[in-house]
């Protein structure tokens, strides 16, 4: 059984005990969070599709931990001008683990 889940707008395909990297969400370790904006549900035999969501369909996952990604450089540079601008940023993210789909 797996799902389909819109997580801080962006969709994630979800199965029972998989650890996903998630955009940052605002929980502390070891929280559970329900989503339910399920997208889609699909068993081994049914295929549920929602119009935009699936009605009654939740999942529910733990948060794992907390940390960021690995260095973003950006350049801008414009030629024959002499200017040169190099910027970096680290984005956060979330680890969680699925627990349920209900």
């Amino acid at each position: 059984m797996y799902a389909i889940v819109d997580i801080a707008g962006q969709q994630f395909r979800v199965e029972q005990d998989k650890v996903l990297k998630v955009p940052y969400l605002h929980n502390k370790i070891g929280d559970t969070i329900e989503f339910e904006s399920v997208l889609l549900l699909a068993d081994d035999k049914k295929v549920k599709i929602g119009q935009p969501k699936v009605k009654g369909a939740k999942v529910s996952a733990r948060v794992l931990e907390h940390s960021r990604e690995d260095k973003v450089l950006v350049l801008k540079k414009k030629r024959r001008k002499g200017f040169k601008k190099l910027q970096g940023h680290r984005q956060k993210f979330t680890k969680i683990q699925i627990d349920k789909i209900l």
